[in-house]
């Protein structure tokens, strides 16, 4: 019989204690049960967290705890030391809890006041910074054998099930988040029902160790960051250069065909135009300021002020609409120094930016187009995904016709493209309803990318119009839409996805050619120029080292092929061919012999087999 250990109630997670002290009708409520869902992993990390916390109290009886949640990648709890601690005690912690658990400790929920708490953790400034954030009198402590600590739960009825877990990490967090708080350690954690998806999850954090972008970044020489340039400022070399460039081209080709109009706007704008836009007051402490003659400038953050100048640029027929700007814009926001991420999260960033002018009616059509063309992307890159669709806040602005309409064309869109899709209930911005674009990579991670918002918002604040079809001005609705992102964060994701191990389409090199003696370099050169001419990235190793040497570094660069010119190659105007991407039976490099002109054909086509 499955274990239930708490309950859904209004989308609020409780655990059986809290049920019972509410003397709730659990025959209305959803179940708990003690398995991998999220609802479970609720309860069985924010427990874990605990089961951390009683571990650090037993083994450093000196430490003091401020909180321990859960997140989306399990637990952590912050506390105080006067111990030093490092990565090389977490065993020593595990194996503590380990000990713990399987004593089989009960978890018992007490309810107390304020002044109640205050006098229980008098000699606790952490526990009071903790209370000096909740309002209200009620209080409630959760406590399991001799450790206790401030909690809403919820929390499993006992410790004995937790039998799948592992410590992760060590850092310093600041208190409360504050920068200029003191730094406490943080522990990190993760927990499951089961022992074999914990066994899964480590595989899958090894595996995704060996394809961090930021080491295979150095190693694939495709980009780097220097302290005096600056932090978050990614600095492409010319490998990864060739990624976006390749990309780029492929994104553009298919805009053309989809009647997007090129456009090129400033990368700094008086602040007025921020002010006008709402950045100014909601986004000011993410923008970077200067001052010319004077007058204050900002450097934008978004690309969509530039394009409303494009489309106010001219008087405007409803005959023109639909109006499809794109731009990769360059765009700079202040992000602090600790979240700072490889590619992930820079201060400087290009987006594959567009934004769609449009008649209400058009916009179910414009985002059919834009989910297909994601769909093209997606598929090209052998991602799956999902979307959510995100609906109108409490605070927001146009009328409700306008939002019921927008938010019924954005669901008869994914509809109609056969789109699993959730819905986060009053998570639109607040000019307008949403989807947002997550793609799930080769080992399992999800990512957030692209993103398509429909806004009122900048259209009325800027006046926007267009003559309608009786001869009076309308508003038009605006489409942002981003499908990459940006174009270092889904390079960065690629990387991860493919291991470095890119596709041949948009590999940084694609062929390297190996002569083996001084005779062969002439062949060589002429091969590589075919391959020039085809738009193939070629390179020529003509190092003096012996031919194992070279084909193992070629392999080491993840090159998709190695072209290997001897003698035998020379006088039958052939090449022998290693093919990193195809194996035989055996698993090992597929490896034949070819003619130049059929190579050069083959080739070619594998080059144009991907498209947007």
């Amino acid at each position: 019989m499955r274990e239930i250990i708490g309950y859904v109630d209004n989308n609020n997670i409780l655990d059986i204690q809290s049920v019972e002290e509410k003397k709730l009708d659990t025959s209305v409520l959803v179940p708990i049960y003690f398995d991998d869902t999220n609802e479970a992993h609720q309860i069985i990390r924010h427990t874990c967290a605990h089961l951390l916390a009683e571990a650090i109290k037993a083994i450093y009886p000196e430490a003091k705890f401020f909180v321990g949640p859960v997140v989306s990648e399990g637990f952590y709890y912050d506390f105080k030391i006067d111990s030093k601690i490092g990565v090389d005690d977490l065993p020593k912690i595990e194996n503590k809890m380990k000990e713990i658990a399987k004593k089989g400790q009960k978890l018992v929920k007490i309810n107390i006041n304020r002044k109640e708490a205050e006098e229980r953790f008098k000699n606790d400034e952490l526990k009071h910074a903790v209370m000096s954030k909740i309002e209200g009198n009620n209080f409630s402590i959760y406590k399991q054998g001799d450790f206790e600590d401030l909690c809403k739960g919820p929390h499993l009825p006992n410790l004995k099930l937790l039998n799948a877990f592992k410590l992760t990490k060590i850092s310093g967090a600041y208190l409360g988040g504050d920068e200029d708080s003191e730094v406490l350690t943080r522990i990190y954690g993760i927990a499951f029902a089961k022992k074999e998806n914990l066994k899964d999850y480590l595989y899958k954090l090894e595996e995704a160790k060996k394809r961090d972008h930021r080491k295979l970044g150095i190693e694939l020489e495709l980009f780097t960051f220097d302290e005096e340039v600056g932090s978050g400022l990614p600095i492409w070399l010319p490998k990864g250069a060739r990624i976006r460039r390749k990309i780029e081209e492929l994104l553009t080709k298919a805009l053309i065909i989809n009647e997007y109009e090129p456009v090129r706007c400033p990368e700094i704008l008086k602040s007025d135009v921020w002010k006008i836009s709402g950045h100014y007051s909601h986004y000011k402490e993410n923008m970077y300021f200067t001052t010319i003659d004077e007058v204050e400038y900002g450097i934008k953050p978004m690309n969509c002020v530039g394009h409303i100048k494009v489309y106010q640029n001219s008087i405007r027929s409803y005959r023109e609409l639909p109006l499809r700007f794109y731009e990769y814009g360059v765009v700079h926001r202040h992000e602090k120094s600790g979240v700072l991420h490889g590619l992930l999260r820079v201060r400087e960033f290009t987006q594959d930016d567009a934004h769609i002018f449009c008649r209400p009616e058009q916009i179910e059509n414009e985002v059919n187009n834009i989910l297909r063309f994601t769909h093209r992307i997606m598929k090209a890159f052998n991602f799956s995904y999902e979307m959510e669709l995100s609906t109108r806040p409490e605070k927001s602005i146009g009328s409700d016709e306008i939002w019921d309409n927008a938010t019924q064309a954005l669901k008869n869109a994914l509809i109609e493209n056969n789109i699993n899709y959730q819905i986060d209930d009053g998570g639109g911005a607040f000019y307008g309803p949403k989807i947002d674009i997550k793609i799930t990579d080769a080992i399992g991670r999800k990512w957030q990318c692209g993103t398509i918002q429909i806004d009122m918002n900048l259209p009325n604040r800027f006046n926007l119009s267009y003559i309608d079809e009786n001869n009076k001005q309308a508003q038009p609705v605006m489409i942002h839409r981003a499908i990459l992102g940006s174009f270092e964060r889904f390079v960065a994701i690629l990387t991860e996805h493919y291991g470095g191990e890119f596709p041949f389409f948009i590999s940084p090199t694609q062929i390297i050619i190996i002569p083996i003696g001084d005779k062969h370099a002439e062949m060589a050169q002429n091969l590589q120029i075919d391959l020039r001419n085809i738009g193939i990235y070629a390179e020529i190793n003509i190092k003096n080292e012996s031919l194992n040497k070279k084909i193992r570094i070629a392999e080491k660069q993840k090159v998709p092929m190695i072209a290997i010119i001897g003698d035998k190659e020379l006088e039958n105007k052939l090449l022998s061919i290693r093919d990193r991407r195809n194996k035989n039976e055996l698993g090992e490099n597929l490896q034949y012999e070819i003619s130049v002109e059929e190579f050069l054909q083959k080739v070619s086509i594998l080059n144009r087999e991907v498209s947007f």
